[in-house]
């Protein structure tokens, strides 16, 4: 499981010209599903994801949070985050967990979000989404279990 995580001012996710999913400050978590992923992936990568300090504190130091400052968080897949790049010129998807085991891990993830944090919005599983986000820093990681 891959989760490439953005500090941001503001983001959202339209589909079909339609906003389905936004925030604004906090941060923009996009979610590579692999095979082998499960449960307890989720669980462990959600602690990791809304602890993750990146955050100022007083002194101006990544000491915070997006649970410590009340954040948004927007979830949106993207599968391409399972992508195989070390050989040739063409991603490979062999990594990635199949379409219809993602999308229920993909919704599990958002139903345990949803429980473990008050602002959380979302992209469409498997649609053509267009991101808007203002990164704030700028400031990415990559987490990944």
């Amino acid at each position: 499981m891959k989760a490439l995580i953005q500090r941001v001012r503001s983001a959202r996710v339209d589909v079909a010209g339609e906003t389905v999913g936004k925030i604004d400050g906090g941060i923009l978590v996009l979610l590579g599903l692999d095979k082998g992923d499960d449960k307890a992936t989720v669980e462990r990568m959600l602690d990791k994801v809304l602890a993750y300090r990146l955050f100022a504190d007083a002194q101006g130091r990544m000491n915070c949070s997006v649970t410590d400052i009340n954040g948004g968080v927007l979830l949106v897949s993207q599968f391409t985050l399972s992508a195989g790049t070390r050989k040739g010129l063409r991603p490979g998807f062999s990594s990635a967990m199949p379409p219809v085991e993602a999308e229920q891990l993909y919704d599990f993830t958002l139903q345990r979000l949803r429980q473990r944090h008050a602002r959380v919005a979302a992209g469409a599983f498997g649609a053509d989404m267009q991101v808007s986000l203002c990164n704030d820093g700028p400031v990415t990681f990559m987490l990944e279990l």
